[in-house]
C-alpha cells in the first residue's frame, strides 16, 4: 500500500473522529489494506466508543502483535479485560505496561500523535483494581499505596477516594484513555499530499516565430519548428567552454565543476536549459547559462599536418599520478646526462609565442628586434645581447667576450649563481632552443651566435633531471593548462623534453623546470634528432 494513501485514509479518519462520526471513521479504518500499529489503536478506541468491546479487543491485540512495546496498548487492554472479566490477563498487561514505562515517572506519546501522557501511578492504580475484582484487597492496599510513591499530575483527589473505596471493599473503576484520544498523522506530511507547483507554467510573452509554444529560462533566439538548433557565430569552432561561476550539482547526472573549469561540449542543449559536459574524467549536466567560450589559441602552423580545429577531444584514459616509463617501439637515440652536460633545452612559460601563422624561421637579429624598447646601441666592436629570462633584459659586451664572463654578467644582472643558470640560442629555421658552445667546449665567444651587431639568448634555471634519461624534443601546437597537480603546464612554442610515454595519448616530459604528463596531441615533433 502506498504511504500517500495510507496518510490520506488516515486522515480522513481522524477528521471523522473529532466529528463524532464513529462509523465514518471505521469504515476508513477498514479500507486501509497495511495498517500500522497506531491505526490499528485507532479503530480500537473507536470500537469502544460504539461500545463493542469484542472487537475493540481484538484490535488492541492487533495493536500489540505490531508493536510490543506500546505500553499504552497493554494499559488499555488491561482496562478492556476488567471489563470482561478477564481478570488474570488484565494482571498481566499491567505488569507489561509496567516493564515497559522502563522505570520512567511519565511517557508522553505526542511524539507519535497520542495526545496522552501515561503515568506509572495509574498503570499501579489499574493493578490495584484487578486485586479488587479478585477479591484479593490486601494486595490491592498495598499496590495502592506503592501508587501514592510515584510522581506525577492528575492523582490529587482519586488516591485518596480509592483508599477509601477498598476500605469499604468497593470495587475500582478502571483508568483508561479518554474517549476521541486517537493517534494523529504528522501535519507535515498531511501538507505534502496535495500535489504544490511551485515554479507555475512558463508562458512565451514575446517571440518573433508566429503560434510560439516554447517556454524555457534562456534568452529569446530564432526557432525552427520540431528542432532547436543553437545560435553559433560563424562556422563552427572548438567545443570547449569555460565555467563562469562555481556550479554545485542539484540533482541525478548533474556535475560540481569549480569556477573558472575547462569544460568539453559532447552533447546538445536540451529544453531545461541543460547541456551534456565532459570535466576531469566525469560526463554530467551543466547550465548553459554559466558557461561562456574558451580563449583557445588555434595552431600557426602553414604545415600540412592535417589537424582539426580548436584542441583535439580529451583522452579517454585517465592519467596515472607517475606514470613509468616504457621502452618506445623505435628508440630515438638516448642522450646521457652527466656533470659536464647540461640539460636540454626548454622554454620559460613567460616566453612569448611567435606572431607568424607557421613556424618562423628565426634568427639572432630578427629576435632582438621585435623587444619594445630600444636596447642600447652597439660600440664599434661591442655585440649588444638581448636575453630572455621571467623579463626581458639587454646589455653590451665586446665581441671577444667569452662565455663564462658574458654568464657571471648575467647572474648579476638576474640575481642568481652563475652555477644555476643555462643560456640556450634558436639556430635558423629551429624553433629548439640548444646550448651554447661555450657550456660543453670552453674558449668560445660571444661573436660565434652574434648576427650584426646582435644576439638573442635564452636564461633559464638548472633543472631537475637527475637520473633521467631525454628521449627527444617536442614543440608545443597550443598551450595547455594544468588539470591536476601531475600535468605538466606550457605555452606554445615552448620546447619539451620527452622522458617517456605513458600510452597512446599521454607523454611525460619536462619543460621550465617542471616534470609532469601532457596530451601528445598538444605537440608535435620538428625533426627525428
Amino acid at each position: 500500500m502506498l504511504y500517500n494513501v495510507l496518510l490520506r485514509l488516515w486522515n480522513e479518519s481522524v477528521q471523522a473522529v473529532d466529528s463524532k462520526d464513529w462509523e465514518g471513521a471505521l469504515a476508513k479504518l477498514e479500507q486501509i489494506s497495511e495498517p500500522t500499529s497506531r491505526t490499528l489503536f485507532n479503530a480500537a478506541m473507536v470500537h469502544l466508543a460504539l461500545g463493542q468491546l469484542g472487537l475493540a479487543l481484538r484490535s488492541l491485540d492487533f495493536t500489540i502483535a505490531k508493536d510490543e512495546r506500546l505500553a499504552v496498548a497493554f494499559f488499555q487492554r488491561a482496562a478492556v479485560m476488567m471489563q470482561v472479566d478477564r481478570l488474570e490477563e488484565a494482571l498481566s498487561d499491567c505488569i507489561w505496561a509496567q516493564k515497559h514505562m522502563r522505570e520512567n515517572v511519565v511517557i508522553d506519546y505526542r511524539q507519535l500523535g497520542l495526545r496522552y501522557k501515561l503515568y506509572s501511578w495509574q498503570v499501579l492504580y489499574n493493578a490495584s483494581a484487578v486485586y479488587c475484582r479478585m477479591g484479593q484487597w490486601e494486595q490491592a492496599m498495598s499496590t495502592l499505596l506503592s501508587a501514592t510513591q510515584e510522581r506525577g499530575q492528575g492523582r490529587g483527589g482519586s488516591i485518596e477516594a480509592a483508599f477509601t473505596s477498598i476500605e469499604r471493599k468497593e470495587v475500582l473503576e478502571p483508568l483508561m484513555v479518554p474517549e476521541g484520544s486517537v493517534f494523529r498523522p504528522r501535519k507535515q506530511e498531511i501538507d505534502q499530499l496535495q500535489q504544490r507547483d511551485f515554479l507555475g507554467k512558463a508562458k512565451v510573452i514575446s517571440s518573433m516565430i508566429p503560434n510560439d509554444d516554447f517556454g524555457g529560462f534562456e534568452p529569446l533566439r530564432q526557432q525552427k519548428p520540431g528542432f532547436y538548433e543553437p545560435k553559433t557565430d560563424g562556422p563552427q569552432g572548438s567545443r570547449y567552454m569555460r565555467a563562469r561561476t562555481p556550479y554545485l550539482a542539484r540533482g541525478p547526472g548533474q556535475l560540481t565543476v569549480p569556477g573558472g573549469a575547462m569544460v568539453f561540449l559532447f552533447g546538445e542543449e536540451d529544453r531545461d536549459g541543460m547541456i551534456n559536459v565532459f570535466h576531469d574524467g566525469q560526463s554530467g549536466l551543466l547550465p548553459v547559462s554559466i558557461l561562456e567560450p574558451a580563449d583557445i589559441k588555434k595552431s600557426k602552423s602553414k604545415k600540412d599536418k592535417h589537424l582539426l580545429s580548436g584542441i583535439p577531444l580529451p583522452p579517454e584514459l585517465e592519467p596515472p599520478s607517475r606514470p613509468q616509463t616504457r621502452p618506445l617501439s623505435r628508440a630515438p637515440p638516448r642522450v646521457s646526462r652527466s656533470s659536464d652536460t647540461p640539460p636540454p633545452s626548454y622554454m620559460t612559460a613567460t616566453h612569448t609565442p611567435p606572431a607568424a601563422s607557421g613556424p618562423p624561421r628565426y634568427t639572432a637579429n630578427a629576435a632582438s628586434s621585435q623587444q619594445a624598447g630600444s636596447p642600447p646601441e652597439a660600440e664599434v666592436g661591442s655585440v649588444v645581447v638581448k636575453v630572455h629570462y621571467t623579463y626581458n633584459i639587454a646589455l653590451s659586451v665586446p665581441l671577444d667576450t667569452p662565455y663564462e664572463d658574458l654568464k657571471e654578467r648575467i647572474a648579476e644582472k638576474v640575481g642568481q649563481s652563475a652555477a644555476q643558470l643555462r643560456l640556450r640560442h634558436k639556430k635558423h629555421g629551429s624553433r629548439v632552443l640548444t646550448p651554447l658552445p661555450g657550456e660543453v667546449e670552453p674558449g668560445h665567444t660571444v661573436q660565434e651566435v652574434s648576427e650584426a651587431g646582435r644576439a638573442t639568448l635564452w636564461c633559464q634555471m638548472e633543472d631537475p633531471l637527475a637520473n633521467r634519461t631525454i628521449l627527444y624534443q617536442m614543440v608545443a601546437l597550443y598551450d595547455y593548462a594544468a588539470q591536476g597537480p601531475e600535468d605538466l603546464e606550457f605555452s606554445e612554442g615552448d620546447t619539451i623534453d620527452i622522458l617517456g610515454e605513458v600510452n597512446e595519448e599521454w607523454l611525460e616530459g619536462h619543460c621550465a623546470g617542471s616534470i609532469g604528463i601532457f596530451p601528445c596531441c598538444f605537440v608535435y615533433r620538428e625533426n627525428s634528432s
